[in-house]
């Protein structure tokens, strides 16, 4: 049997509700995001059936809490 090893480990596709619950986004957003090409991809997974990958939606969240937390928009009080 041959088994290689992968450098990106371990896939998990999320379905839509999934992604809604973890980036706190709604449908509509997400799929608005995803045509501006500003959220990653969705991946076909079946013939009526799409999936996110995890990683690159974790991989998105990070980069827009890194984002917030380094824009002037807000101001810390005091």
């Amino acid at each position: 049997m041959n088994t290689s090893n992968t450098t990106e480990g371990f896939l998990r596709i999320l379905r839509l509700p999934q992604v809604c619950e973890v980036t706190g986004l709604c449908r509509s957003m997400i799929y608005q995001l995803e045509a501006d090409l500003r959220f990653p991809r969705r991946v076909k997974i079946g013939v009526r059936a799409v999936g996110w990958v995890d990683s690159e939606v974790h991989a998105w969240l990070v980069k827009r809490i890194a984002i917030s937390r380094t824009t002037s928009d807000f101001q810390s009080p005091g």
